[in-house]
């Protein structure tokens, strides 16, 4: 039976991250979007994201946030939420399900320990700006 579920591979989705101006904390923070470089449009996509991890030998992790994005798009990103400088030090996960052309789609991508940061930056589709690829 298993056999016969197919999941298809998600394919120019991803999850970014790049600096934006906060007027909150007025500096530039790392915020986190969902980036759809496809010609189809994403319906019911759920974001779960957490951050686990150790700081200075002990374990840490975050809650769990979710968030619901009724369609995104061709060719469009949106943003997901605001990664905290504390959080950059952890692994930050992002769990993404969607629907597109009828079907259903899902897909694990994490930050590193770390990667979050401007050495590991490269060019990003659609946004136009310089940031980081979850993978």
């Amino acid at each position: 039976m298993k056999k016969d579920i197919i999941i298809p591979k998600v394919e120019g989705v991803h999850i970014v991250a790049f600096q934006e101006w906060n007027d909150d904390f007025m500096e530039n923070s790392w915020y986190a979007y969902l980036v759809n470089d496809t010609d189809n449009l994403l319906e019911m996509a759920m974001v779960v994201s957490r951050a686990y991890g150790l700081i200075n030998g002990e374990e840490r992790k975050t809650g769990t946030f979710r968030h619901a994005f009724a369609k995104v798009e061709p060719r469009t990103a949106v943003k997901v939420e605001l990664l905290e400088n504390n959080v950059l030090q952890l692994n930050n996960e992002f769990m993404l399900s969607y629907f597109a052309n009828g079907q259903l789609y899902d897909k694990s991508f994490v930050f590193r320990v770390n990667t979050i940061n401007e050495k590991a930056t490269a060019d990003l589709p659609i946004i136009n700006k310089r940031g980081v690829f979850a993978n």
